[in-house]
């Protein structure tokens, strides 16, 4: 927690005088010493200054290792490392993101500590707690469950120590939930329902019934109002029913069943991770599908491995990424080559994604030349134009949300899959800058810097 001015001031007056003494003691001190010692002499805040006193800085990691979103935390931790290590040896794709980074950061090698969240916000906000005393971190990541990035937002303000997200798909998590603290670099429900809204009303025509289901935190419920109320006012669309459940869900039956006789034309399942396989799975053993047409809204890194194309084909989907795209985009091909030599599949989303939020926080503190947690975040709000793997993005100083593309995908045949890992087509890259609601609408109040 910040020192309040008092004993900022005694700090401040002490390293004057232990600076002035050295000076006094030692006539061959060279004369860079006081002026660079001078220029952190700054009240401690978080785990500054001694996250970075050393040779080595710890980011921590929160991710869900088990339960319902336990593989696709897995895939966003892979992507955690492959971007440590493009940090620490200064790879070529790391320094188009972040040019200044050399061999490390600021001279400091950086180690990633990770422990299992289970998609519970109390676990992961335990994680992170001890992580902080124990490796005194600098920086805090994971999510996947927005519950959990929701918490780690407010535990991160309260902290003073960064925190970027991992998947998190809620309006809340850059919306009423914002902090100072916090960035997030993904897409989100509003995002997601701007981008495949017109898709659905171009293909599928205006005046349609459609079922939802939800699972029960802020992602699902801001999720399906955001896609609902698109479809709603831009297409005449009918939300028939709305079939909500606990995250962990494993029989469906009783949703399932609701929606069977609510007269739906469209299944658009909210479920995300485990959730969403086992109730798409049911969804095709009760016979909703084919018969309704299902639609992804928040494309679920894997969902269409576990499920099969018989089950995907012609599904539309909003995503941030799909490896393909390394046909379009050089940085892409990049990362999808490492991350397939090192971990021996091409990323999901998930990955993807926790690569560009640590190579865009490296780019921050490379550029700001400081660890110092106000620094940092100035430079994140300069708003500047930088490198993703899908073209350039900027980050909005007003909710320290990344204005980037969204992807739409199309679910391939199976007969139409180049390889065991092709599920999807690349339909549209749609420009994030006129899709995202403007940055007051969701109420966000970022708070103080210290």
């Amino acid at each position: 927690m910040p020192l309040d001015d008092r004993q900022a001031a005694t700090i401040s007056r002490r390293t004057v005088l232990h600076a002035g003494a050295g000076l006094l003691g030692g006539a061959m001190l060279p004369a860079f010493s006081f002026s660079a010692f001078a220029a952190d002499d700054k009240p401690a805040i978080g785990t500054w200054p001694a996250g970075s006193a050393g040779d080595t800085v710890y980011i921590g990691a929160a991710v869900p290792l088990t339960g319902a979103y336990a593989l696709q935390g897995a895939d966003e931790l892979k992507g955690w490392q492959l971007a440590v290590e493009h940090i620490n040896n200064g790879h070529e794709l790391m320094k188009a993101l972040a040019p200044k980074v050399e061999k490390g950061l600021l001279g400091k090698k950086v180690e990633l500590v990770s422990a299992d969240s289970a998609a519970k916000p109390n676990q992961a906000v335990e994680v992170e707690q001890n992580y902080i005393n124990q490796n005194k971190i600098i920086l805090m990541t994971g999510s996947t469950s927005s519950a959990v990035a929701v918490a780690l937002n407010k535990f991160a303000q309260r902290e003073k120590v960064l925190y970027v997200a991992g998947i998190s798909g809620s309006n809340d998590t850059t919306g009423k939930d914002c902090v100072r603290y916090g960035f997030r670099q993904n897409l989100f429900g509003q995002t997601s329902a701007a981008a495949i809204g017109p898709v659905l009303l171009k293909q599928f025509g205006k005046g349609k019934k459609a079922a939802f289901m939800t699972p029960d935190y802020t992602y699902g419920h801001t999720v399906t109002k955001s896609v609902n109320d698109y479809l709603t006012s831009e297409g005449g669309w009918e939300m028939v029913t709305n079939q909500v459940s606990p995250l962990g869900t494993q029989d469906f039956s009783q949703y399932l069943t609701n929606i069977a006789n609510s007269g739906a034309e469209f299944l658009i399942n909210v479920n995300w991770g485990r959730d969403a396989v086992l109730s798409s799975q049911q969804a095709k053993q009760f016979g909703l599908l084919p018969n309704m047409k299902l639609v992804i809204p928040y494309q679920i890194p894997f969902l269409a491995k576990e499920v099969g194309p018989e089950i995907t084909e012609g599904v539309f989907a909003a995503t941030d990424f799909w490896w393909t795209q390394e046909d379009q985009y050089p940085l892409a091909k990049q990362f999808v080559e490492a991350f397939q030599t090192k971990f021996g599949y091409r990323p999901e989303w998930g990955a993807e994604n926790s690569y560009v939020s640590f190579a865009h926080w490296a780019r921050m503190v490379s550029e700001a030349g400081s660890f110092y947690p106000p620094d940092v975040i100035k430079q994140y709000e300069k708003g500047e134009t930088i490198p993703s793997l899908l073209g350039d993005v900027h980050y909005r100083p007003e909710d320290h949300q990344c204005i980037r593309p969204v992807v739409i995908v199309r679910g391939k045949a199976k007969k139409d899959m180049k390889n065991d890992e092709d599920f999807w087509e690349v339909l549209e890259v749609v420009p994030g800058e006129g899709l995202m609601q403007k940055p007051d609408a969701f109420g966000c109040q970022l708070g103080d810097y210290t």
